[in-house]
């Protein structure tokens, strides 16, 4: 009993007396309140954040997917991998807008092996394709856990020192079958700073409770479907960097047009569909230009084949900014008419908005939907912005 974790759990605590929260409309449906209880879990959750601590921004993240019998299970709809990869497909598709610079590679555990389908890259369209092939993967055999975690590993660590390690494992076996001991492989992963994070669909497990403490990653059990989206969309903020990781510069590089006035830029093919067997592979006009070794590129971000370098466009870097510099969080305040509207959707408040949400730094109100808008998606203050003598003090501090 020393050992365990001495916070409750959830049945113990968390949803104690919850029926009594859930009240009918005016219509009867049940549907208003318990979008109101989801916003309120939401809105506690942005009340946890930590402002003012270091993140690490350039994130290599390996999706750990279990490919076994127990993903053919039908308790979400129409089966756990079908589900797994839709909700997959959203969240590449997230990440990526919110982090730019970052890399994600997927990894599945079928029939006690590890298999990698893709090697860590940044390319969306690439990622969300390789989700919608996989939709055929053959769901048998057990998972192999410590297999999938030593895969991963011997990929994290070659990176540099600067580069955020991290392991998202979606688990739906309530067992694994492993070659030796998985207590050394997680050891292994603590000493290099990986961090390790398991969303179950079963129930909870033990192994992947001890790997995500000792990893400092976060492990969780999924209630239905919507909870399932939630917590994979809470992996999209960077997590606080590891006690290891280096400050150093970067190099970067920005791709530039090597076209010349008054001549038609020829026809070649770029480094990335070089050895493609796609439509893709094609001569094309256009494209980004390695400033170090003028090797051509389709798209951004991504790594010179050639040279090495990180080739990323500003727009990249400017969008990964918001993470450095979040919008504070607002204080919520009983209401009493301080205003008629809200600053941000300008709807009306009435005797039903109990609470209203109030910016320390421009003084304006905001309802609970704004407020969940503007921390999770907006990552700037309106009232702030509007305001240029307030907006400089938000970005200088």
């Amino acid at each position: 009993m020393d050992e365990e974790d001495p916070k409750e759990y959830r049945w113990e605590t968390g949803y104690e007396k919850t029926w009594e929260a859930i009240k009918e409309d005016d219509d009867g449906f049940l549907e208003a309140s318990i979008a109101d209880i989801i916003q309120r879990a939401k809105r506690k959750r942005q009340n946890k954040k930590e402002y003012g601590t270091k993140l690490g921004m350039m994130r290599h993240l390996y999706v750990v997917l279990d490919c076994s019998e127990s993903m053919s299970s039908q308790d979400l709809k129409p089966t756990r991998f079908m589900c797994t990869l839709k909700l997959l497909e959203g969240f590449m598709d997230e990440f990526f807008d919110q982090n730019p610079i970052s890399q994600i590679g997927v990894i599945i555990m079928h029939n006690k092996r590890a298999e990698k389908i893709l090697d860590l890259a940044g390319n969306a369209r690439k990622h969300i394709k390789l989700l919608k092939s996989l939709n055929k993967t053959s769901l048998v055999g057990e998972p192999s856990l410590q297999n999938g975690l030593e895969m991963a590993l011997r990929s994290l660590k070659l990176l540099p020192t600067h580069a955020s390690r991290e392991i998202l494992i979606i688990m739906g076996s309530l067992t694994t079958c492993d070659p030796s001991d998985i207590n050394t492989t997680i050891e292994s992963l603590k000493t290099d700073g990986v961090r390790c994070s398991v969303i179950g669909l079963a129930a909870e497990v033990h192994i992947c409770k001890v790997l995500a403490d000792k990893t400092g990653g976060v492990y969780n059990i999924i209630l239905d479907d919507s909870h399932f989206k939630d917590l994979l969309y809470q992996q999209i903020d960077p997590p606080p960097a590891a006690l290891g990781l280096e400050s150093s510069l970067i190099k970067m590089g920005f791709p530039h047009q090597m076209s010349v006035e008054g001549t038609e830029e020829p026809l070649t093919m770029c480094m990335c569909h070089v050895d493609s067997a796609d439509e893709a592979s094609k001569l094309t006009t256009g494209g980004y230009y390695c400033p170090q070794c003028y090797s051509k590129y389709c798209e951004l971000p991504v790594e010179c084949r050639a040279c090495g370098l990180t080739l990323v466009s500003a727009p990249h870097l400017a969008r990964s900014y918001h993470h450095l510099f979040p919008a504070a969080s607002y204080q919520e305040v009983v209401y009493e008419k301080q205003s008629e509207i809200c600053f941000g959707c300008q709807k009306q408040f009435n005797e039903v908005d109990k609470q209203i949400f109030e910016c320390l730094n421009c003084g304006n109100y905001f309802c609970i939907d704004c407020d969940i808008f503007v921390h999770d998606t907006l990552h700037t203050c309106p009232g702030c912005a509007t305001n240029p003598s307030t907006f400089q003090i938000t970005q200088t501090g």
